[in-house]
């Protein structure tokens, strides 16, 4: 089976003035399809610039990145859009949604993008089936002040959703999120990773990385730690646990 990502001696480098920041130095890793993985590390550790170049947002400084065995080095520049948006969908932490258009709307924006376009009726089949994907079949109308922001992070996954991507990237999904919303969106997560999505995802949280099967822990631009997630998170369990807390604390004297 071909890995969905390859870092072969991925470096990165910016210059920033006269100083020389060295973000990545010398990754070499792969994520197989299927797999659920979290990156960690403190601010500065190199994370962030490898989703970047692992999203196609950039490019190696200098080894290989490979996406789905496609060497990203060797493509223009719009060639390289067209790869990330048929091959990868996007999860920010902020939601990145347009407040004057409906969810389904939102969700359709990808389709306008796309190099294979299609008719405006299979826009809205393919954003009504993504938004049912994640719960919200029944608010395609609602705009995103009229969702609460666990509604809004939901919309975002179904447009990241939309393209049928290889590759699902998390950045930081939950950070804007009260506890039980984490918790439901790393269900959902869980969920697509069932049906066969890959997820990578990044974020400074242990507890959120436990949701997933693979944690990489970056320091300095080097993996310091690429292990399987032992004691993993069920979601679906750790919502009826919180829900049992919340009821022992209102029946508490």
């Amino acid at each position: 089976m071909q890995p969905i990502i390859q870092l072969d001696h991925f470096t990165k480098t910016y210059q920033t003035g006269e100083i020389e920041v060295r973000a990545v130095r010398g990754v070499t890793l792969t994520v197989m399809p299927g797999e659920f993985v979290a990156i960690m590390g403190a601010s500065g550790s190199g994370k962030s610039t490898m989703m970047n170049t692992i999203g196609c947002l950039d490019r190696p400084s200098g080894g290989k990145y490979l996406l789905d065995g496609v060497d990203i080095g060797e493509l223009g520049r719009d060639d390289l859009a067209d790869l990330r948006n048929e091959k990868i969908g996007f999860v920010f932490q902020g939601f990145n949604l347009l407040s004057r258009t409906s969810a389904l709307e939102n969700v359709e924006l990808p389709l306008l993008y796309s190099r294979n376009r299609i008719g405006a009726g299979e826009q809205r089949e393919r954003s009504m089936e993504s938004l049912k994907l994640v719960g919200l079949g029944d608010r395609s109308d609602h705009h995103p002040n009229q969702l609460s922001g666990g509604q809004q992070q939901r919309v975002a996954i179904a447009r990241a959703l939309v393209n049928r991507p290889k590759l699902l990237l998390a950045d930081e999904p939950t950070g804007n999120l009260d506890s039980q919303t984490s918790i439901e969106i790393m269900g959902i997560f869980q969920e697509l990773n069932c049906k066969g999505m890959t997820v990578v995802m990044v974020t400074h949280e242990m507890d959120v990385a436990r949701y997933t099967k693979r944690m990489i822990v970056m320091r300095d631009g080097r993996v310091v730690s690429d292990q399987a997630v032992e004691d993993r998170l069920d979601a679906p369990t750790q919502l009826k646990k919180l829900e049992e807390e919340q009821k022992a604390i209102q029946l508490a004297p």
